[in-house]
């Protein structure tokens, strides 16, 4: 069984939520929708609301699955499930971020993003509320 990671995909007033990466290791310095390893008997659920809490020290709720695709990291091929978010607090810190934004579509693709989550970016368009 592949290993699995969980992205978060918030959307508010048209715009996305992303934020970029510390800059140690390889893929440092890039752009990601946040999430993380699902660990041990964790569903994806409960690894996103963890991540958030962890990453930014805000809760989060999750809403419906919104595609999955796998890439390779450290010689391990990872499943990766993205979930529409939504926030119920505002971000109180970035732990493992140098900035956070809330962009546009149009402006995602301008953006250096990790390959992983870059894969993501076609299961935006399933997305129906976003003007």
């Amino acid at each position: 069984m592949a290993a699995r990671s969980v992205a978060g995909i918030a959307i508010e007033g048209g715009k996305v939520f992303i934020a970029r990466r510390l800059k140690s290791g390889d893929m440092g310095g890039k752009w990601e929708f946040p999430g993380g390893k699902v660990e041990g008997n964790e569903t994806d659920e409960e690894a996103l609301v963890r991540e958030y809490e962890e990453e930014f020290g805000a809760a989060v709720r999750v809403g419906r699955h919104l595609g999955q695709t796998s890439f390779e990291h450290g010689g391990i091929t990872r499943l990766l499930n993205a979930y529409r978010i939504y926030f119920t607090d505002k971000i109180a810190v970035m732990r493992e971020h140098t900035e956070s934004r809330w962009v546009s579509f149009a402006e995602l693709e301008t953006l250096d993003f990790a390959d992983s989550d870059f894969k993501l970016f076609p299961f935006l368009k399933t997305i129906t509320d976003v003007p």
